[in-house]
């Protein structure tokens, strides 16, 4: 397959990006800012946080994860664009995972801005974060790794794993729900969420019909694709949600897309066609795979796939991260029929 290349719609964004760097706070067009908020010792490097312009201050997509680096990133990148941190009147969570809803609750703490989140995520954020929870989740990770064939000398390890950046999380329940379709209200701004669960089950796209763009959280990003998994929080088949949302998406009249990571790009549709494309040849070398193993756990046919380095190479917490993706691809290749499961205390998968 022929992977398109999209175009940047700010070079300097993409070539910060490609060599390594943070990109600039930039003023995208009038009314609208993007600050790059730093991600320490994480490939993805930062998130991109957009900033609307509102008649009596500001509204702000994702906010980053909760340190003071990335909290003083976030107040100086306001400031570029001529408000403070008490300017923010709202923040709209594109989902909880912990780069874009960490530091939610500490912009509410200094500034008294509302929080808003979908409610199949907002119905995550207790167990994720709150301390007298998180044992729970930890626990029903350990059982699906269990099931899907970790070792044991290394299933604490990969339970647990996420528990390293716990403390880059202000838990904040959220002030505003907001289901698809629904209008944000934002004065100036003709805003409207897109449901696209898969990533994560209550990710959200905001919408401007009027300016033609879309902000895309992790839904669709330039360059890479985002995790979509089978855990705990998820659906059954999340990678089924994806796709759909996915199709959902390529339909909207837009020309540029805000993604959270990465650099802005043209191209919407295409992008999907790609993104969809890839998923398909995963899919196709899964298949393979349990063709020619005589039943297998999820943990062994991961480390037979294809992967971006050896798996060898791959640490604890993205060795977790590919083996529950890859159960997100049974799951879809079992409800067509194409593979099947058999049940035990390890589940093994076998051709259909």
């Amino acid at each position: 397959m022929t992977k398109l290349v999209v175009t940047p719609a700010n070079v300097a964004q993409r070539d910060a990006w490609a060599g390594g760097a943070i990109p600039e706070v930039e003023r995208v067009r009038p009314g609208l800012w993007s600050v790059p908020v730093p991600i320490p010792v994480n490939p993805l490097r930062y998130v991109l946080v957009y900033v609307l312009e509102l008649p009596d201050g500001v509204a702000i997509i994702d906010a980053g994860w909760n340190t003071d680096e990335a909290y003083d990133a976030l107040v100086a990148g306001l400031a570029v664009a001529g408000y403070a941190i008490t300017d923010v009147k709202g923040v709209l969570v594109t989902h909880i995972h912990p780069d874009h809803y960490g530091l939610a609750g500490r912009v509410r703490e200094m500034s008294g801005a509302w929080i808003a989140l979908h409610p199949a995520d907002a119905r995550l954020v207790r167990e994720r974060y709150d301390d007298a929870a998180i044992d729970s989740l930890v626990e029903r990770e350990r059982e699906l790794l269990r099931r899907c064939g970790v070792p044991e000398l290394t299933l604490d390890e990969l339970a647990g794993a996420s528990m390293m950046i716990r403390h880059v999380v202000t838990m904040a329940k959220p002030d505003r729900l907001v289901e698809d379709g629904d209008e944000l209200g934002l004065p100036g701004w003709d805003l409207r969420a897109v449901w696209t669960p898969g990533h994560s089950p209550g990710h959200l796209c905001f919408v401007s019909p009027a300016r033609r763009v879309l902000f895309s959280g992790d839904h669709v990003l330039a360059k890479i694709t985002p995790i979509v998994a089978v855990h705990p929080q998820s659906g059954p088949n999340p990678l089924a949600d994806y796709l759909d949302s996915l199709a959902a998406v390529r339909k909207l009249d837009v020309e540029e897309v805000l993604p959270a990571h990465e650099y802005r790009f043209l191209e919407l549709a295409e992008r999907v066609d790609t993104v969809m494309a890839h998923h398909d040849e995963r899919l196709a070398e899964i298949e393979r795979v349990v063709g020619s193993l005589d039943g297998a756990a999820c943990w062994d046919l991961a480390t037979r796939l294809t992967w971006s380095r050896p798996w060898e190479t791959i640490p604890p917490f993205m060795r977790r991260a590919a083996n529950n993706e890859t159960l997100a691809h049974l799951a879809w290749l079992e409800a067509r029929g194409r593979v099947r499961r058999v049940a035990g205390e390890q589940d093994l998968w076998f051709p259909a």
